[in-house]
């Protein structure tokens, strides 16, 4: 029998029993879409994250309080971040590298303009120099300014997201919105950043620090320091001043005690890549396992099959069929079935991509697509061997007496 006999046969067979060959496809559909989905979320968030880091700047520094998640410090007290650590960083003379420190306090507020209402993920009060530090431009209107700051005058610069959801198809320019209960005026809307994930970078209303503090988080310890160094080849230099600084504020004379963190955009995106092949693994090895079931179903219905059809095998081995050609057809069967399944799980999975998938824009590996199909074609040879195999050992004469 020569092979497009043996496709035409096995086609024939997986006809006669079409749902359950259509039910079998599916568990393999599934395993392979799901493979390239989550595969292609996971590269998707770590995108996501990656442009974000990377908007701020490669002169951005950002301090933080405590030692941080795996962090080697010994540090038994922690001392918050304050007005006065960030008035030490802009000092010239300790920090020569640093051009710029903006101290910020967030929380999250409703905003409420003419009848509509939308809550503000991120409610942000600093300085001026915030803006050049986390690279953020204003599309419409201006900045507020360092006499906004010293007159604590309730003035906010907001974000795209945040115009379009507050004030619609209205300029929000001169507008009034009330934040919390507190009256702002905006003089300023941000370009879009874009970007996918948990938080929008564009839902963001950004006023001076002591205005959010005495409206909304009152005047004590910040969230973090956004510190500009002076030239990308000074960030490192600006980073050892900081610490040195920040440790004689908080009187710290053990550099292994320290109780708070200074990172750079680099060091960020190196511990973002770990993280996210470590999320990327989790996700693939979830993947696999609905392939495998899809294997097991595979088995599982070829035995069936093998069952049901081993009076006609015997008919086929008394005339003289030898084993390799009903080895090959029940093979060719299960082959058959793993790939119409795996074209079709691949399909199903590049569509679902070209949807957000909790709030991430999933982007394809085209490895993972390669891969999945191969491994399913694989998957029905492997599995489908063992049913394949104990069709073509039975014995001409057991098989014409099943009934």
């Amino acid at each position: 029998m020569n092979p497009l006999q043996t496709l035409r046969f096995a086609v024939a067979g997986l006809a006669a029993n079409k749902v359950r060959s259509a039910l079998t496809m599916l568990g393999v559909l599934i395993g392979v879409a799901a493979v390239i989905l989550l595969l292609a979320v996971g590269n998707g968030s770590s995108q996501a994250v990656k442009d974000s880091i990377e908007k701020l700047g490669t002169n951005s520094l950002t301090v933080t309080s405590g030692s941080g998640f795996g962090s080697e410090s010994t540090a038994t007290t922690v001392k918050p971040l304050t007005v006065d650590d960030a008035k030490a960083l802009a000092d010239p003379k300790q920090a020569p590298d640093v051009e710029s420190v903006a101290p910020e306090v967030t929380t999250s507020q409703t905003a409420i303009y003419q009848g509509t209402s939308h809550t503000v993920s991120q409610v942000v009060g600093t300085y001026p120099a915030y803006f050049e530090a986390s690279n953020s431009k204003v599309a419409k209107g201006d900045y507020f300014s360092d006499d906004d700051v010293l007159n604590s005058r309730k003035v906010a610069v907001i974000g795209s997201t945040t115009a379009t959801d507050v004030f619609g198809t209205v300029n929000p320019v001169g507008k009034q919105m009330v934040l919390g209960g507190t009256p702002f005026t905006v003089v300023g809307v941000l370009q879009t950043k874009g970007g996918t994930g948990f938080q929008d970078p564009d839902d963001v209303v950004i006023a001076p620090l002591p205005t959010v503090q005495n409206a909304f988080t009152g005047f004590g310890s910040l969230n973090q320091i956004l510190v500009e160094a002076k030239s990308s080849s000074a960030t490192t230099a600006a980073q050892n001043e900081i610490t040195t600084v920040l440790m004689g504020q908080h009187g710290i004379t053990d550099p292994t005690a320290l109780d708070f963190q200074v990172s750079n955009q680099a060091s960020l995106l190196t511990t973002q890549a770990s993280t996210n092949q470590t999320f990327t693994v989790l996700l693939g090895a979830v993947a696999a396992i609905s392939l495998l079931v899809g294997g097991i179903g595979i088995t599982n219905i070829m035995l069936v099959t093998v069952a049901e059809r081993t009076r006609e095998i015997g008919i086929r081995k008394a005339i003289g069929a030898p084993k390799g050609v009903i080895l090959g057809q029940f093979l060719a069967e299960s082959t058959l079935l793993s790939l119409i399944g795996g074209g079709l799980g691949v399909a199903v999975g590049l569509l679902g991509s070209r949807f957000k998938i909790v709030g991430i824009t999933p982007v394809v590996i085209p490895e993972s697509v390669v891969g999945a199909f191969a491994i399913a074609v694989a998957i029905g040879l492997f599995f489908g061997s063992y049913p394949a195999n104990r069709a073509a050992s039975l014995r001409p004469i057991e098989a014409l007496r099943h009934e």
